[in-house]
């Protein structure tokens, strides 16, 4: 198997991966390193490795390497492992994948999979697939400002910091979308594949992650005060009910507002709105164990 990975991750999530690729070495797995040096080579690497028949290609990282790698894959018949070494970690909390070094080896190696089916963003700066969420508006705006060194030295507490950072500066645009063929507005929207939002806190019940369609969460409060209030909810598992909170079942959904407005896929800057969101064209099997 081939293994794709970040170096700028930092010393402790190599360390990680070390132990999870010495436990597959001593059994006898056959192991190629590949490491990325910019944006979009994760997806080059991987895209590569299929194309060589690679029958597994394993994404060490977070969500976002983990959706260029999975970006590589469409259209293959390679599975996508998962090394989870993120900050959040959100699709392997949502797969309930391992994250102790032995049983990540061992779920590796057993190879079961599971099926994920991905959104694709289509936008001014290209087409991009997502594994897990989408979100337009003031965490998008958090994610476009968050300065990697903040990031790696606080992990989770950074996005808090940043987001009481942003929240007396934001303007908080009013979002105009089509979801499906209904027109609406919200202050944010979150996209999401699947249940969890920052980690293993609950935003979206109803989501289905290996099937296509996408639960739409739309945040119809703006300000910073609602901001606060939304922030406050999410460790308690009770943003998905907070006031001002409405869900949608959707398949297709279109930002159409004149004013730019941030975009963030999996963690990642994703351009700014106005875009449109689908289904990637098929699905991708995870190895879960």
């Amino acid at each position: 198997m081939i293994v794709i990975f970040n170096p700028a991750a930092g010393r402790r999530r190599a360390y990680l991966l070390w132990r999870v690729l010495d436990v597959l070495a001593a059994n006898g797995v056959r192991l190629d390193i590949a490491e990325t040096h910019r944006a979009g080579h994760a997806e080059a690497l991987a895209r590569e490795a299929a194309r060589r028949g690679e029958p597994m290609v394993v994404a060490a990282g977070g969500d976002g390497t983990i959706a260029e790698v999975a970006n590589g894959l469409m259209g293959t018949t390679a599975r996508l492992g998962v090394i989870p070494l993120g900050t959040a970690n959100v699709l392997a909390h949502e797969l309930g994948l391992p994250f102790a070094p032995r049983s990540v080896a061992a779920a590796l190696a057993f190879g079961r999979t599971c099926t994920l089916w991905p959104g694709q963003a289509n936008g001014a700066d290209g087409t991009r697939l997502f594994v897990q969420m989408l979100g337009v508006g003031f965490d998008a705006q958090v994610v476009h400002n968050l300065p990697f060194t903040l990031k790696k030295v606080l992990g989770k507490g950074a996005y808090v910091l940043q987001s009481l950072r942003e929240m007396p500066r934001y303007p908080f645009p009013s979002i105009r979308m089509r979801i499906d063929d209904i027109e609406t507005e919200a202050a944010s929207v979150i996209i999401s594949k699947g249940r969890l939002y920052g980690g293993s806190f609950h935003v979206a019940a109803d989501a289905v992650p290996g099937e296509p369609g996408f639960s739409v969460v739309l945040f119809e409060h703006a300000g910073p005060a609602a901001a606060m209030m939304y922030g406050a909810a999410l460790p308690l598992n009770l943003l998905g009910r907070a006031p001002g909170v409405r869900h949608v079942r959707a398949c297709q959904i279109e930002f159409l507002q004149n004013v730019a407005v941030p975009a963030q896929a999996d963690g990642d800057r994703a351009g700014y709105a106005p875009l449109s969101v689908c289904d990637a064209p098929a699905p991708i099997q995870v190895v879960v164990g």
